[in-house]
């Protein structure tokens, strides 16, 4: 079964940086657009940012300018760096696999178990 394990989540001051990786096997990686989800505690699942088979990036509103999603294929690793954190962007941090269409949308079809982000001085 695909399998997708995230890490690097942890605590960390507002305006700091964290950089999250999702290790995926069992996957024909390359083949795949990656994603990252978040979610908080009564809010609503939101994507993050998402990474196509042949590099194309697409970051929500909210962490545009500030995150960056990237691919290393060789590795089988998504990344996700954040930078200028703020406290809304404490969540839990899920990697998807999924496929990515013409129109710009994204359906995951497997899912990390997640990594938790707290921003909080």
């Amino acid at each position: 079964q695909v399998q997708l394990v995230e890490s690097g989540g942890g605590l960390v001051q507002p305006g700091g940086s964290l950089k999250l990786s999702c290790a995926a096997s069992r996957i024909r990686f390359s083949f795949y657009s990656m994603g990252w989800y978040r979610q908080a505690p009564g809010k609503q699942r939101e994507l993050v940012a998402v990474i196509t088979s042949s590099g194309s990036t697409k970051h929500g509103d909210s962490v545009k300018g500030r995150f960056t999603i990237s691919r290393d294929n060789a590795k089988n690793t998504v990344y996700l760096e954040m930078s200028s954190l703020k406290p809304e962007d404490t969540a839990v941090y899920y990697c998807n696999a999924g496929r990515s269409f013409s129109d710009s949308t994204y359906v995951p079809d497997y899912w990390g178990q997640g990594t938790q982000v707290t921003v909080s001085s």
